[in-house]
């Protein structure tokens, strides 16, 4: 298994939950993280080293490095080769190694289909030549890969069987030791280096214009461990240090327990939605990056909220339109709706709980069920 980033390591690890309950004696290797390894997962190298984003500078200055790293992999798994290789998602890492492992005859699975509805459909043929099967976390996507000859399952999003339909939102502010009427903002700037460096500057500066609207304001950011460094100098450079709180870990009380969230595009505003939450999406990257995603984007949403309700029901702020002040303005207007329009978070919480039934599904249980076909012919 290969899983590239913190969200991957969460789907990994899920997967391996129903992996282990269908094969007592599985034994599972590669590129993995925390939670995974809490499953028993031997991680030759930690997920971290893949984590990476963007196509300009960031992506070149690792390149050797990860591309090193997957050579060692694949000839390590040639020369004992496993009975099936999963790929959880890193489609730049993962459709490579699996199109040369797919073609000296190891069963090859690719959880998460890449997003050819978003952009880059012309990786289709890639994910025809690498995987015997996809696993889709999106019920739209089995139909569309299908027309491309492409086996796959539905197997619902994992994040919806973890995340509760009516999340405890006393017992998440208990937790973090906040009070039932504190008016509390999460700023999630991202899991990555490169998001931290483009996005957490801003982010913070945003919540210093709120706090002059909004003086009461308190405002919250999980950090992973190794980027809290990082994220405490962004704080400090901004004049937030003693107005902001920097929690390890606890994303998911964070974001059960806050009146809105500022949040980094990516898997983290599904699980904002799952939490029913107003957010405001931001994302910001290097001036090529954003030229060529621009050139590849075939969508108008970047959200994956909105990209699933196929409507902005939730503001986007990218690139250019990611300044401090309009990001600071519209999650103010959230805050004022909970005291002026309460019917506008309403109708938005029924929108999530809609999103959050169809994409329930026993994940772990669906998964191994179609492992075991693939691996039965």
């Amino acid at each position: 298994m290969v899983a590239g980033e913190a969200s991957g390591d969460l789907l990994a690890g899920l997967l391996l939950d129903g992996l282990v309950a269908r094969w007592p004696d599985l034994r599972s290797v590669g590129i993995g993280g925390p939670q995974m390894r809490s499953r028993g997962f031997e991680a030759w190298w930690p997920h971290h080293k893949l984590s990476v984003h963007g196509y300009g500078w960031e992506v070149l200055r690792r390149y050797r490095e990860i591309v090193g790293i997957r050579t060692q992999l694949k000839q390590r798994l040639l020369q004992q080769p496993p009975d099936v290789f999963i790929g959880v998602d890193a489609p730049d890492f993962n459709l490579d190694l699996e199109a040369s492992l797919k073609s000296r005859g190891i069963k090859t699975i690719h959880f998460v289909s890449p997003s050819i509805w978003a952009w880059r459909p012309e990786r289709v043929e890639k994910i025809r030549r690498s995987v015997d099967h996809v696993l889709c976390i999106f019920p739209f996507e089995p139909e569309l890969l299908s027309r491309h000859g492409i086996q796959s399952t539905y197997v619902g999003h994992p994040l919806a069987n973890i995340i509760p339909l009516t999340p405890d939102r006393s017992g998440a502010r208990r937790a973090l030791g906040l009070g039932e009427d504190d008016e509390v903002v999460a700023l999630l700037p991202g899991s990555r280096k490169s998001e931290i460096q483009h996005l957490a500057l801003r982010f913070f500066q945003a919540a210093v214009l709120m706090q002059k609207a909004r003086p009461s304001l308190q405002f919250i950011v999980p950090a992973v461990p190794v980027l809290k460094a990082m994220i405490e100098a962004a704080a400090k450079a901004a004049g937030l240090v003693n107005r902001l709180r920097i929690v390890e870990g606890q994303s998911h009380n964070i974001l059960a327990a806050c009146d809105v969230t500022l949040i980094a595009s990516g898997t983290a505003t599904l699980e904002a939605a799952l939490f029913k939450r107003p957010m405001v999406i931001a994302y910001h990257m290097s001036w090529l990056s954003w030229q060529i995603m621009r050139r590849k984007q075939l969508q108008p949403w970047v959200g994956l909220p909105n990209i699933l309700c196929r409507d902005f029901v939730v503001p986007e702020l990218l690139q250019d339109a990611a300044t401090p002040q309009a990001l600071a303005n519209e999650v103010l207007r959230w805050l004022d709706a909970k005291d002026v329009a309460p019917e506008k978070i309403v109708a938005l919480q029924q929108t999530f709980a809609a999103l959050h039934t169809l994409l329930q599904r026993d994940t772990p249980r669906i998964a191994a069920h179609a492992i075991q076909q693939v691996l039965q012919g």
